[in-house]
């Protein structure tokens, strides 16, 4: 079977894209589930700390046991009415329980994440690397969607992709084990710097730990070479986005921006095509 995917460019493209689809209604789970799920378990150890008294507080639905449900209504959805994408374009956007309108988050999440795991099986074949890509991607996605809702980069995400880089790079399959340690050095302490540097300056904080954390971890992917395009790029599509996004909403410049959703996007762009966009970079400026 690997045989035959490997050699029929178009079935694995395919294959990676309904892959992708699936593992995108779970990511939706996870942005809606998570952030709740870590509040609720924030408060009770607080609580704990402090000795105060514990109010009856249920807990919210977890990420992989509870069915999937209208979060107006409560209606438990079917095996039918949770086919990414498909079944969001039959129910025409709504709830069968109660006529809701369904967030179009869903369909945006499934369809992103299948088209990015098959442009990974585009980039690297059928291959190792195509599987941890789409680990990667699985990741960026999960945390520029909960970074978008709730300006929140949990930590059960960030280090755990941290982790996953470094223990990838013993293999070298990106990266060398040295630029990986180091990348990850470089990630944390550049945007900390920065951090220190407008605090210091301003008296505000332009970031959170969040954003240190997730640097880290692309520079664990990616190595320390990769840490200055990753910024650059990514400074470079948040001025784009946040510009045109002020625009559309009036909102004020003081406004803040979750700057999360621009690292992944930058760290998956220099993972997949980061070699080849520093090479055109020295063609075009005739550094070679």
């Amino acid at each position: 079977m690997l045989d035959l995917i490997q050699a029929t460019p178009g079935l694995a493209l395919g294959l990676a894209l309904v892959f992708g689809l699936l593992v995108g209604s779970f990511l939706n789970v996870v942005i809606l589930r998570l952030p709740p799920w870590l509040e609720w378990e924030w408060r009770k150890t607080s609580r704990e700390m402090l000795e105060l008294p514990e109010p009856y507080e249920p807990a919210p639905p977890g990420i992989v046991v509870q069915r999937s449900a209208c979060p107006k209504c409560g209606h438990k959805l079917a095996p039918w009415e949770n086919i990414p994408v498909l079944s969001w374009l039959a129910l025409r956007g709504r709830c069968r329980g109660c006529g809701g309108a369904i967030s179009i988050q869903y369909p945006v999440v499934e369809l992103v994440t299948g088209l990015l795991f098959a442009a990974c099986v585009w980039r690297f074949g059928a291959t190792p690397e195509a599987l941890a890509a789409m680990v990667f991607t699985g990741f960026l996605v999960a945390l520029a969607g909960i970074d978008l809702r709730t300006t929140l980069l949990p930590d059960q995400l960030t280090l755990s992709l941290l982790w996953i880089g470094l223990g990838l790079s013993t293999v070298t399959l990106f990266t060398s084990p040295s630029q990986a340690i180091f990348g990850a050095m470089a990630g944390y302490l550049s945007l900390w710097t920065v951090y220190k540097l407008f605090k210091w300056l301003t008296g505000k904080e332009g970031m959170g730990y969040g954003d240190f954390k997730l640097l880290a971890a692309l520079g664990a992917w990616c190595g320390a070479t990769a840490i200055l395009p990753i910024v650059l790029i990514s400074s470079l599509i948040g001025a784009v986005v946040g510009t045109l996004w002020i625009t559309w909403r009036g909102a004020d410049r003081a406004t803040p921006i979750p700057f999360g959703p621009y690292l992944a996007a930058a760290g998956w762009v220099q993972l997949l095509w980061g070699a080849q966009l520093i090479q055109a970079y020295r063609d075009i400026s005739g550094l070679n």
